[in-house]
């Protein structure tokens, strides 16, 4: 599998995406956000964690303005696969590649701890490796992760099985206490927690790795 990772001004967790991909046996390279074009033959585009431009304006709307946001929504729209995790998940919300908004916290502190995640389904190729019902142990670390969608949005996300994982114990607000969330093909993932730090089990959780392996994967095998 072929996968890019974005870099944006303020990006932090930009390495540790870089790391899970490939120890998971994804060919990575990192592309800046000034950049017009995606390399060639790519599969996936993963947007990582931070503070992309200083967190200014909405977390994620100026980072979604950059010139390599337009080719990653037109990888989107071709089919490919995309990750956004925590700032990237704004970034995808800003884009309108998945429903909704992130605002801040419900608690108006920033949360930097490790949470249990209920897996709500098992419907695609983030969470295919996980059993769904299943709870696993994922860190979060965000001032901006209480997800809001309209009513008939998150009927809808109900509806067509679009919710990946929620708070086992809500922490920010989120609705219906959502932590990530599906788009319409299943291609896209945007979570707020960070599956990147959950790789190895001295770091505090194992979890993550499940979701990069399956990624990785059936992307091979489609």
């Amino acid at each position: 599998m072929r996968a890019a990772v974005i870099v944006f001004p303020g990006s932090n967790c930009d390495r540790d995406m870089v790391l899970a991909l490939r120890e998971s046996g994804a060919d990575v390279t990192t592309v800046w956000h000034k950049d017009a074009e995606l390399p060639q033959d790519l599969d996936l585009v993963a947007i990582p964690g931070g503070f992309s431009f200083g967190d200014y304006l909405r977390c994620g709307a100026i980072a979604a303005q950059s010139p390599i946001c337009r080719a990653v929504v037109e990888h989107a729209n071709r089919g490919g696969y995309v990750l956004g995790v925590c700032n990237g998940f704004q970034v995808l919300t800003e884009t309108g590649i998945v429903p909704g908004a992130l605002m801040r916290n419900s608690g108006l502190k920033f949360l930097c701890k490790t949470v249990a995640l209920t897996v709500a389904t098992e419907n695609s190729a983030f969470t295919s490796s996980y059993a769904q019902g299943s709870e696993i142990q994922v860190p979060i670390a965000h001032l901006d992760g209480n997800y809001f969608v309209t009513d008939a949005e998150l009927t809808m996300m109900r509806d067509e099985d679009r919710i990946a994982f929620r708070y086992s114990d809500n922490p920010n607000g989120s609705a219906d206490s959502i932590a990530g969330v599906l788009s319409s093909n299943r291609r896209v993932l945007g979570m707020m927690p960070h599956p990147e730090r959950a790789i190895e089990a001295q770091m505090g959780s194992a979890d993550g790795q499940a979701l990069f392996r399956a990624l990785v994967g059936q992307t091979i095998a489609a």
